[in-house]
């Protein structure tokens, strides 16, 4: 779906082309271990557990739908230096079996971080709801899946990575009783959302998720889709909705104008690579969340 099949040849050779000339000098730290990782909030944990042992970064650059990311020879290139690659999973990173196929290195370690995790039905009924790094709780469960892997591929160094983790974990812990005391202040509870990005942490904050605009990423709401959407936020007396960053904020403008009410842009996946913290990005998310619902 990717990849024509006459490119394959060409993303190959990019690949072999671009490993034969880093070979050719030693890199700048030949001990740190390249981790990929398909968003920046696992990028984030990865760096929390990793310290100045792991060089980890984004294969989704900031700004862009992981929805409707597509792959690059560019992408192909910087992560056939990878010992460990990092996805999300329950669907999020569609296009996994295509990169992995891709490398040429056959010994990369693949950790999914959603294994184990109780994972919601999609607002479309086609498949799970992808977006279980916004629960802090559950991000703690995908800390220990990267500190897993980390040990994996770099056995020698295992205890620094747990010691590390314990420590990251201790602060996601605190972040959750934070937030939790924050939202037991607030006067409503439920909310009307763009994208259904939000729902692992309504489930897990005591919020309620009332409508979605757009269920399927590029596939907008019907008039009568809108006219229930227009019904449930009259209903629920609300203030505002919640829009997204990564998408085009245009068809919210338009019902939340029929409303008479506000659009508010939440970014569940940051902006900036290098100065990306998850911690902030969740805090500054429910700041945002508190200007409709406190």
């Amino acid at each position: 779906m990717i990849y024509h099949k006459n490119f394959q040849l060409l993303i190959l050779l990019l690949v072999v082309g671009a490993m034969l000339i880093s070979c050719s000098k030693p890199p700048a730290d030949q001990d740190r271990i390249v981790v990929a990782t398909s968003i920046l909030p696992l990028m984030d944990f990865a760096r929390q557990v990793g310290g100045d042992r792991v060089d980890a970064f984004a294969i989704v650059p900031p700004g862009v739908n992981p929805h409707i990311f597509e792959l690059t020879p560019e992408i192909l290139i910087k992560t056939s230096r990878a010992k460990l690659l990092i996805l999300n999973g329950i669907g999020l990173e569609f296009w996994a079996d295509d990169l992995i196929s891709n490398l040429q290195q056959s010994d990369i370690v693949v950790i999914e971080t959603s294994k184990g995790v109780e994972v919601l039905e999609a607002d479309d009924h086609t498949g799970g709801n992808p977006h279980i790094w916004l629960d802090p709780v559950i991000a703690m469960h995908q800390v220990r899946q990267i500190c897993a892997g980390l040990c994996r591929v770099d056995s020698i160094h295992a205890d620094y990575y747990r010691t590390r983790e314990a420590r990251y974990i201790a602060d996601l812990q605190k972040l959750d009783e934070e937030i939790r005391m924050e939202i037991a202040g607030w006067r409503s509870r439920a909310f009307i959302c763009f994208h259904p990005s939000w729902r692992y942490f309504a489930e897990s904050y005591g919020l309620v998720q009332a409508a979605v605009i757009e269920k399927h990423p590029g596939f907008e709401p019907n008039p009568k889709d809108v006219a229930e959407i227009i019904r449930v936020a009259q209903e629920i007396k609300a203030r505002a909705i919640f829009a997204e960053k990564q998408f085009p904020v245009k068809i919210s403008q338009a019902i939340a104008a029929e409303c008479n009410i506000h659009v508010i842009r939440l970014d569940p996946l940051g902006s900036d690579a290098e100065q990306f913290n998850y911690i902030q990005l969740l805090k500054e998310n429910v700041r945002q969340m508190a200007l409709a619902l406190k």
